[in-house]
């Protein structure tokens, strides 16, 4: 039977306390076209041992990433994490612990966020970091927020290459604060082209440019000149970066000029998880630290001087009154957060560096393969371990045919830009430590028989 703990006369009573005339009016801020209209496509009622048993052969058809050679990233991917990282996070101390609204009963808590901290200013290149964002894209709206309370203006440039959906989770937190938007036009084929749109779009009005290197395509961006520019018109470069092991190999962002870097550390200590839960990395100029979202850690002493570690410029709207709150993020990954810190100790600076190397490596062998197969062009002239390649055809057929032939071979652009034409015949291609040689192989005569 359904479950309606409130009668009719309950709901009217609710209601009318807070002043609604109808359920309707709770949403009214939703569009239009993003309310249903209607019950879902689902039967109405199943007993619980026949819905284990349809969702199980809906989860059958599923292929699972570690079955097939797998090279699907766009802001997701799959890398190694080492059994330690899982069997530690798992400790009772760990898994029970939450937010620390007391940090002097929660030291431990404290003190791997501080570490991850420190991670993450080191990897970024930037003076401070907070710990941390639900995920990458929450990240960038938060970081667009930030960047229109340090400038006091309220409109933002998005690189045509910045991934799509990190794009829509920005707009959408701006379309509710009524901030001003400018969503370039992506542009595959010359990364070049993207970061010269972004340079002419700047003007006095501009609040900041939010720019991703590697880009959603996988081109690699020199940042300097358009950090420049944004500065010299009083704007703040956000450096957003989807694949954290790519730090491993190239110019951190603070040392091309980045005055904010959002990214997504699933890829360290992280698995796929389905899509979720991720973590959100920020880190930005110790000049902005207050205006800066989320929660710090601080190392101090106590009264008799001793290291601890307690919450500092916490600017949450529990924390002080909401309208000076900096963030209405209520919580953190901070079990996320332990697995990346575990996995990078783990690792160590030499090991991330060979883990970056392996991953790009990897990619080049791919792409050199690729060169020889007849009807599909490489279109990066630089990349990490991500690229894109155009396909004779349509693109999404084509990674259909693959997955038949036991290789899920990547992500079609038009998933990501669906209503796009021009995107119908790309593939953006993942390969990290995970692939092998024989997973490359069979990649390339996947991707033969499917062209043929």
């Amino acid at each position: 039977m359904r479950y309606l703990p409130l009668t009719a006369e309950d709901r009217a009573d609710m209601l009318a306390k807070i002043g609604a005339a109808s359920v309707d009016e709770l949403f009214a801020n939703v569009p239009k076209g993003k309310l249903m209209t209607g019950l879902a496509d689902l039967p109405t009622a199943k007993g619980e041992l026949e819905v284990e048993r349809i969702m199980g052969a809906m989860a059958a058809k599923n292929v699972p990433a570690s079955s097939v050679p797998f090279f699907v990233g766009a802001g997701a991917y799959k890398h190694h994490v080492p059994a330690s990282v899982d069997h530690l996070i798992q400790r009772s101390e760990f898994l029970t612990s939450y937010t620390p609204y007391q940090p002097e009963i929660a030291q431990g808590t404290l003190q791997y966020l501080f570490e991850f901290q420190t991670q993450v200013a080191l990897l970024t290149g930037m003076d401070v970091a907070n710990a941390s964002m639900y995920d990458g894209s929450t990240g960038a709206a938060e970081a667009v927020l930030m960047a229109h309370r340090v400038t006091r203006r309220n409109k933002a440039i998005l690189a045509g290459n910045l991934h799509p959906h990190y794009r829509d989770t920005i707009e959408t937190v701006s379309r509710m604060a009524s901030d001003r938007i400018v969503s370039l036009k992506a542009n595959p084929d010359d990364a070049g082209a993207d970061l010269k749109a972004v340079a002419d779009a700047i003007d006095g009005e501009t609040s900041c440019v939010v720019i991703q290197t590697p880009d959603v395509f996988g081109n690699l961006h020199d940042l300097r000149a358009i950090a420049e520019k944004a500065q010299g018109a009083g704007a703040l470069l956000i450096a957003v970066v989807t694949e954290v092991v790519s730090l491993g190999a190239l110019t951190s962002p603070g040392a091309m000029g980045a005055d904010i870097v959002v990214a997504e550390g699933q890829s360290i200590g992280v698995g796929l998880n389905f899509g979720g839960p991720y973590v959100g990395l920020f880190a930005t100029r110790s000049k902005y630290v207050r205006q800066m979202p989320g929660r710090l850690c601080g190392e101090t002493v106590d009264a008799e001087g001793r290291r601890g570690f307690v919450l500092t410029l916490s600017t949450r709207e529990q924390h002080i009154r909401r309208e000076k709150a900096t963030s209405n993020i209520c919580t953190n990954s901070g079990l996320m957060c332990l697995a990346f810190t575990i996995h990078l100790s783990l690792l160590g600076e030499a090991g991330l560096k060979r883990l970056a190397a392996i991953n790009h490596a990897n990619a080049c062998d791919l792409a050199e393969r690729l060169e020889g197969v007849a009807g599909a062009k490489l279109l990066n002239k630089s990349f990490f371990n991500e690229f894109t390649i155009r396909v004779a055809g349509d693109a999404a057929a084509v990674v259909e045919k693959m997955a038949a032939k036991g290789v899920l071979a990547g992500v079609p652009a038009s998933r990501l830009w669906p209503s796009d034409k021009a995107e119908k015949d790309l593939i953006i291609v993942a390969s990290t430590e995970v692939n092998t040689d024989e997973d490359r192989a069979a990649f390339v005569a996947a991707l033969q028989a499917a062209l043929a």
